[in-house]
């Protein structure tokens, strides 16, 4: 019986094909013009013997990790988490379009406690680029570390003169969207719930202050910086409800989450959605379907703005330099309006 030749690296395998070594790389890694004839023979070749190349040390070659970093920070909500609905369908969705290009995901949660913690993430060498779910109360941070780190890509708000690359809504028009359509059900006042700490929740109660000073009703505007935080949030709107102040008609939630914990201390006070109180949320997540009842929402497209997100950041990484994507919004009708 004829002992299997041990293959060690790739000149050994470049050796026993007849082949180059940069021939046997390209046919292992699926990059470069060779025929298809040669690349399967190669792969052959290389599990018949058992061999598997070092991407470690390929990638310090070519001073690359093959990996992304997915930062999320908590600057202004500090007990939120990763199982979030919304940084779960975000999550799953950067996930998938990363694995289609080739690149793992590194997932980190931070709670700023300096204005260094992003500058630690990019001089680390772990990943090849960043993309960060969420300016959050970061947005002077992010633009300090985009002037010298190019690979960061930000979900978020844009504001004329930023300097970070963003891809998100269009926030204010999602916000006056939203007042609008509660107006336009009868809505004479409205509350809206959200901590404007943060750009795009900021962003939001600017649509809606739009929409309500057209229709004459600013002064009946009120607001709940409500937590993204299930049990703080469903205690605030409780109180909030009973504070004795003027009883809103419509709530506008700055987001999905929020509107969920609105609905759900809606049935508890026993008012009706939406015969007594009308309901629309911000995201469009998949979970507004199952709500009861079912939650109208201003609709993200957030599958197009994951692939967004992926698609700038590595023309990033190539060195070009892009301009930050900002979406339309689309208002979902539902039955809690």
């Amino acid at each position: 019986m004829t002992e299997k030749v041990k293959i060690r690296n790739i000149s050994d395998l470049a050796k026993l094909a007849g082949v180059s070594p940069g021939t046997v790389s390209r046919a292992l890694t699926d990059t470069g013009l060779i025929s298809q004839k040669t690349r399967e023979r190669i792969k052959a070749l290389a599990r018949e013997h058992d061999f598997r190349p070092n991407i470690m040390a390929r990638n310090l070659r070519i001073q690359k990790t093959g990996a992304i970093g997915v930062v999320i920070p908590l600057g202004h909500e500090t007990g939120q988490h990763i199982s979030d609905p919304f940084f779960i369908t975000m999550l799953g969705l950067l996930a998938d379009a990363l694995t289609e290009r080739g690149y793992d995901l590194v997932l980190s949660r931070v709670i700023p406690t300096d204005g260094d913690w992003l500058d630690r993430f990019t001089d680390s060498g772990r990943v090849d680029g960043i993309i960060v779910i969420g300016q959050s109360n970061q947005f002077d941070t992010l633009d300090q570390v985009a002037e010298r780190y190019r690979p960061l890509v930000v979900w978020g708000g844009y504001q004329q003169g930023q300097v970070h690359c963003s891809v998100g809504s269009d926030n204010v028009a999602g916000g006056e969207m939203a007042a609008r359509h509660l107006i336009e059900r009868g809505c004479k006042t409205i509350a809206f719930f959200g901590d404007p700490t943060a750009l795009e929740i900021a962003q939001r109660l600017e649509g809606c202050k739009v929409a309500m000073e057209r229709a004459g009703l600013l002064a009946n505007l009120r607001l709940l910086p409500a937590h993204l935080v299930n049990d703080p949030a469903d205690t605030a709107i409780a109180e909030f409800l009973a504070d004795g102040g003027p009883r809103p008609d419509g709530i506008f939630a700055a987001s999905d989450v929020i509107a969920m914990s609105a609905l759900r201390t809606l049935s508890e006070l026993e008012i009706s959605v939406p015969s007594e109180m009308k309901v629309i949320g911000y995201d469009g997540l998949a979970l507004g379907e199952h709500t009861v009842p079912r939650l109208s929402t201003i609709r993200q497209d957030l599958t197009t703005g994951a692939h967004n997100l992926v698609d700038l950041l590595l023309r990033r990484i190539a060195g070009e330099d892009t301009a930050s994507v900002v979406m339309p919004p689309e208002l979902m009708v539902r039955m809690s309006s």
